[in-house]
């Protein structure tokens, strides 16, 4: 009877696949560019470069100049990411502009006399700030590979702070709570509350001058005009002002670099990612290599056995991510060859059982020390017409940062510091999870989840793919490659399909609580997995590039409010 009831409860998931990943929303297509990014706005912008000859690099930076004034939960100047950039038939690049610490950072800044982190001081205070490399990072890509001229590219930006933009309602509930907590956060008021001091409504105009001078600064003199001059000095007083340890040199210090990308294969396709402080392309690659001999297709999608195969990858791509990853300035011996290589995974693989989940088990970890990351951060996809392309992710880490503007410069600062380990020592079983390579230190760049990624086929980009999330970015990215790929679903409906996550710790595949049957998770269940729900996971923004055709269809998540794939 219990067989019978088992392999009933297979059919019934299997069932569900189709209606699943329906969700009536279709591909935008364009044969000349496509941007898709997290607000209209800003995907308009990166579509008027491509208009004008610029090329995908061109159009990224508009579009990210753009999101910091439209966005400003996750788009900024404030903040930190990484940028990969695949030139058509041509080898890819990265450019990692992920924060640092300043110089002042200890690797036990933010804890109390009990030994606990003091007052969420690694998250709500301008000591949770890292040095910014964003306007570094873009500058430098654009001086590399741009081909239009960069004021123009910051210009749209500059006048949507001036002349304002509609306030949706992620932005009001935001203002509400700068207007109940407007006391402590006297700065954020001056910028979202309006001029009567009240918080902006949905519908409303938002204008922001402050901000619309520092972006007139970048746009007149690009990098230095942020970590230099008056911008510069303006966040050096308003350290010394709030107890933060940002200083005038650490701004001056501060460099993005240009980076060889990671590179693996999958079912005959090419996997690019960016290296760490980027822990992204790493496990990506990894999980990958472990799910390469596992018929997914055959088993179909989103059913129980292939949740099964592909939680168990994330479960030990998981493992060696907080054991091993962290700055390659800082770890110059982390072992990504053998991580990223198909032997590793081959071991991986054996230990996998066809219909019985392993255990994530701390006690047999090297503990070492406490790692959280927020799930606010926001993605950029651009393909141009000669099939250049783009993945960009950035972010402030929590939702609006810190929740700090800083005063007379008008933008949000990043809370970064809080991705470092802040309690040297602790790892356990509720997700709290660290490294000693992901230790605070002076200079250092924090291990991150942003896995911005292309997917390339005979030397062209195919797939331009990214997602916010925290730590579920990576098992985003992994399902929309994987929906592609093994199931020939398009962009858009790999995108909306149902997402699951599992991180090692803690020991649990969490679910979105609409997608999947409970005939799944029940199977799941006799497997030994735990299980959970969420009511949602990522807001990826994706690009195919058809081999056949060569038309690009492009998908921004309806998880994202205000997400737009536009192209011409």
């Amino acid at each position: 009877m219990y067989k019978i009831k088992l392999l009933l409860l297979v059919f019934l998931s299997v069932q569900q696949l189709d209606l699943q990943a329906q969700s009536g929303r279709i591909p935008v297509e364009a044969e000349n560019g496509m941007v898709a990014s997290s607000h209209y706005l800003a995907s308009e912008a990166g579509v008027e470069i491509l208009k004008k000859g610029g090329n995908a690099i061109d159009a990224s930076i508009a579009t990210a100049f753009t999101l910091a004034v439209t966005l400003p939960s996750a788009g900024n100047i404030g903040g930190g990411g990484f940028l990969l950039y695949k030139p058509n038939a041509n080898k890819a690049t990265g450019f990692n502009f992920r924060e640092k610490a300043p110089q002042k950072a200890t690797k036990t800044m933010f804890l109390g006399e009990d030994g606990k982190v003091k007052d969420n001081s690694n998250h709500e205070t301008t000591l949770s700030a890292g040095v910014p490399g964003t306007v570094a990072g873009l500058f430098q890509a654009h001086s590399s590979y741009g081909t239009m001229d960069w004021a123009s590219l910051v210009q749209p930006a500059i006048e949507l702070a001036q002349n304002g933009f509609t306030v949706y309602p992620d932005l009001a509930r935001f203002s509400e709570w700068v207007y109940e907590n407007k006391a402590e956060y006297a700065s954020t008021a001056a910028v979202l509350l309006n001029n009567n001091g009240e918080a902006y409504q949905t519908g409303d105009t938002i204008i922001q001058k402050d901000l619309a001078e520092s972006l007139i600064r970048i746009r007149d003199h690009g990098a230095d005009g942020f970590y230099r001059g008056k911008t510069a000095q303006l966040i050096h007083d308003f350290m010394k002002k709030t107890n933060g340890i940002i200083t005038k040199k650490d701004l001056e210090d501060y460099v993005s670099e240009e980076v060889e990308p990671l590179v693996g294969t999958y079912r005959g396709n090419e996997i690019i990612g960016m290296p760490p402080p980027s822990s992204g392309g790493t496990a990506i690659i990894e999980m990958l290599n472990i799910l390469e001999n596992y018929n997914l297709q055959g088993h179909g999608l989103n059913s129980a056995q292939s949740i099964h195969y592909i939680s168990e990858a994330m479960r030990l791509a998981f493992a060696d991510r907080a054991q091993f990853l962290g700055d390659p300035q800082f770890n110059p011996e982390m072992p990504l060859d053998s991580l990223l290589s198909k032997s590793h995974a081959r071991n991986l693989r054996s230990g996998i059982k066809e219909k019985r989940a392993s255990v994530s088990d701390s006690a047999n970890f090297n503990k070492k020390h406490l790692q959280y990351e927020s799930e606010e951060t926001t993605h950029i996809s651009v393909v141009d017409k000669e099939g250049n392309a783009v993945s960009l992710t950035y972010t402030l880490e929590h939702s609006y940062g810190n929740r700090i503007v800083v005063e007379g410069a008008g933008f949000l600062l990043n809370n970064e510091m809080g991705d470092f380990n802040a309690i040297p020592g602790l790892t356990n079983s509720e997700g709290r999870i660290g490294t000693e390579p992901n230790q605070i230190a002076p200079g250092k760049r924090m291990l991150s989840s942003m896995s911005p990624t292309i997917v390339s086929k005979n030397d062209k980009a195919y797939i331009v793919i990214g997602s916010p999330g925290g730590r579920t970015i990576i098992n985003t990215v992994l399902q929309v490659i994987l929906n592609v790929v093994d199931y020939d679903l398009d962009i858009a409906k790999a995108i909306e399909s149902p997402k699951f996550h599992h991180q090692w710790l803690p020991d649990m595949i969490t679910f979105e609580e609409w997608g999947f049957s409970q005939d799944t998770i029940e199977i799941l269940k006799t497997y030994g997995h735990e299980t959970g729900t969420r009511s949602s996971q990522g807001r990826a923004m994706g690009i195919i590039i058809d081999p056949e055709t060569g038309v690009y269809q492009g998908s921004a998540d309806s998880r994202s409010y205000t997400g737009k794939a536009m192209g011409y």
